[in-house]
Order: structure tokens, then C-alpha cells, then sequence
């Protein structure tokens, strides 16, 4: 007896391309969204933070942060995201996808809101709460990675599934363009009414005292898109897959999938109880006959993402660098605090624009279609 033969699941993978499929995308792919404005707005206000917190007098350029403290606000949230999804990954197995979907989004929201409004008393403590709350922002966006991944592969029939988790992966792009684009609304305005001077006409003039709010409003508003998401996120029925084979409920599976698919489905509890149940051969994630079977499948598919993560991660992290490096943007000590946040955004949103939006429809990498099928 195979999985095919459950009506629920069969119903699921050869039916024709319906609105909830679209829908599926949209709440799936603003949790990719909202991970790509929460890991790369950090990005945008690093310079602001070194301006800030880092100013020295009579320095012939303006304050940036020690390496030491540049790569932890720039790293941390990827640090709690290899922990989340770890965690999250397991978790939702164990409690259901949909219920560990809300918890994600809404440690998402609290840690967006807290990093902006970390404190301190000096430039350690704010930038060491900074840290804290991002690394739980990261763990969040961690949980939500392989749950909205997930999600919209039980959601998707046969034919367009590998087309649809790319549609949720290329949100990524519009989240990184949505964070230039704020930052550019952000700091134009704050450039219009506190005007200052260039920092080598006037250094301590040149970061005026407003733009501490510059970059918490940035950060704070990526729990804009995840809090808008929790409502529909709630609302969508829990995957069969998960209800049938996991949770052992044929009967639930059967009358949420009815309400997604529209038609009349037949709920086969004893089916399922003969799917679930262990066969002989079964073997674990960790076992010998795993690695037989799958250890290369494995390798070759963690390797050729981490390989790629590097690249792309990396490269949206510290492009500012490059801008400065290849003259795209002034020199620093010729702009004042708000206006180098407004030059990053834009260049960061250029290139978002030209390249990394369509480069996700383009490229089919993302495209690949689950085994299980």
C-alpha cells in the first residue's frame, strides 16, 4: 500500500492549478519576505551604527564599527537561523506544520519590534542587545525556512510543485528590494527635515542626533510583513500529508482538503492506519541503509547550497563595501550620516532590482521537485 492510494493525497497531486495554490504562494513566500528584509536590512544602517556609536574626535573619517563588532550584528541572526531550523525542522514534525508556522512568525515579530529598540548606556550594551535580539530573529527566520518550504510542497500537485516553491523562494528578492526601498523612503525623509553637513565640513553636525531612529525604524518594520501574515497563516488548514500520515486523522484531512479542493473526498482512517504503520524495513535518518540509499542525493544537494550560500549571503551582507570600494557611492567623510544611508539603499535596490528579482524568475535552480512526491 502506497501513499497514492490515500484519496486525500492523489486528489492533492493531480489536481489542475487552482487559486489556493496562488494564495499558498503569497503566505508562504512573505515568510521568505520578511527572512530576506530581517537578515539584510542589517546591511543598510551597519555604516549609520559605526557614526553612532563609534565617533572619534579629530579622526579624518567618520566612525565605523570594530571588526570584531561588525561581524557579530552582520552574523548573529545567522547563527540563530542554522539553530532554528534545526529546531523549527523537528518541532514541526513532532506538532504540525501550521501551529509551529504561527510560533515563528510571531518570535519573528517580537525580535523585529526589540531590535530596534535595543539600549544601553554605551555603544557595548546597545550593540550586545542588538545581538541578542537578532540572533532570536535569526532563530525565527530559521523555523520559518523549511516550514514555508514545506508548506507549499504538500500544498502543490505533481506537476507545478517544483515551480511553486521557487515562486515562494523568489520572494526573497522582493524582500531585499522592499528593505531598499523603505531605507530610501526612510532616510529621504529624514534627510528633507534635519539637514547636516558633510562629515569633513563639520563632523559632529554631520550625524545629527535624529538619526538614531533612522536605523530602529528600518529594523522595527520588518515585523510589519510577518504580523500582516500571522491572520492568513492561521486560517490555512494544516497540510494532508501532515493530518493524514503524521497526525493519523483521515477524517480532518479529508474535510480540510474538501474545503481547499472543493469537491468531496472520502475520509479513510483505516487506509491510514495502514500507511502509518511501521514495514519491517524502515530505517532511520541516521542509519546505515539511509546513507546506502540517500548519503550522496544528501551531499550533493547540502554542498551545492552551502557553496551558493556563501556567495549570495555574503554578497548581500557587505556589497556596501564594494560600492564604496569601485566609487559607486562617495567617499564617507564627504556625505553626512543620513544621506550614506540613503546612497547604500539605493545601490542596494539597483541591484536588487536589476539583478536579484530577475535573476530568481530566470534561474531554475530553486526548482527542484521534492522525491516525495
Amino acid at each position: 500500500m502506497t501513499k497514492d492510494n490515500l484519496q486525500v493525497l492523489n486528489a492533492l497531486d493531480v489536481a489542475k492549478t487552482q487559486w489556493y495554490h496562488f494564495t499558498a504562494i503569497i503566505i508562504a513566500g512573505m515568510g521568505f519576505f520578511t527572512d530576506a528584509y530581517d537578515l539584510f536590512c542589517i546591511s543598510l544602517v551597519t555604516k549609520l551604527l559605526g557614526r553612532i556609536y563609534y565617533h572619534v574626535d579629530g579622526a579624518a573619517k567618520p566612525g565605523t564599527l570594530p571588526p570584531n563588532v561588525s561581524a557579530a550584528v552582520n552574523g548573529v541572526a545567522f547563527c540563530g537561523t542554522l539553530a532554528g531550523q534545526l529546531f523549527f525542522g523537528w518541532l514541526g514534525d513532532k506538532m504540525g506544520r501550521k501551529r509551529v508556522y504561527g510560533m515563528t512568525l510571531m518570535l519573528m515579530v517580537i525580535c523585529s519590534v526589540a531590535s530596534g529598540l535595543s539600549f544601553g548606556h554605551n555603544a557595548k550594551s546597545v550593540m550586545a542587545t542588538l545581538c541578542f535580539f537578532r540572533f532570536w530573529l535569526g532563530f525565527g527566520i530559521g523555523g520559518d525556512y523549511p516550514l514555508s518550504a514545506t508548506i507549499m510542497s504538500e500544498y502543490a500537485n505533481k506537476k507545478t510543485r517544483g515551480a511553486f516553491i521557487a515562486a515562494v523562494f523568489a520572494m526573497q528578492g522582493f524582500g531585499i528590494m522592499a528593505g531598499g526601498i523603505f531605507a530610501i523612503i526612510i532616510s529621504s525623509a529624514f534627510k528633507a527635515r534635519f539637514d547636516a553637513p558633510a562629515y569633513e565640513d563639520n563632523p559632529l553636525r554631520s550625524t545629527v542626533s535624529q538619526a538614531d531612529f533612522v536605523w530602529r525604524i528600518i529594523l522595527m518594520v520588518g515585523a510589519l510583513p510577518a504580523a500582516l501574515t500571522y491572520y492568513w497563516r492561521m486560517k490555512m488548514p494544516e497540510t494532508a500529508r501532515y493530518t493524514a500520515l503524521v497526525a493519523k486523522n483521515a477524517k480532518q484531512a479529508a474535510s480540510d482538503m474538501s474545503k481547499v479542493l472543493q469537491v468531496d473526498l472520502e475520509a479513510e482512517q483505516q487506509k491510514v492506519e495502514q500507511i502509518t504503520e511501521k514495514p519491517a524495513n524502515a530505517f532511520g535518518l541516521f542509519s546505515r541503509e539511509f546513507l546506502r540509499r540517500h548519503g550522496l542525493h544528501l551531499l550533493g544537494t547540502t554542498s551545492t547550497w552551502f557553496l551558493l550560500d556563501i556567495a549570495f549571503y555574503s554578497q548581500n551582507l557587505f556589497q556596501k563595501d564594494i560600492f564604496s570600494a569601485i566609487g559607486w557611492i562617495p567617499p564617507a567623510k564627504t556625505m553626512n550620516a543620513i544621506e550614506e544611508v540613503y546612497r547604500i539603499a539605493r545601490a542596494q535596490t539597483l541591484i536588487a532590482l536589476c539583478s536579484t528579482v530577475p535573476g530568481v524568475y530566470v534561474c531554475p535552480g530553486h526548482s527542484i521537485q521534492p522525491l516525495d512526491s
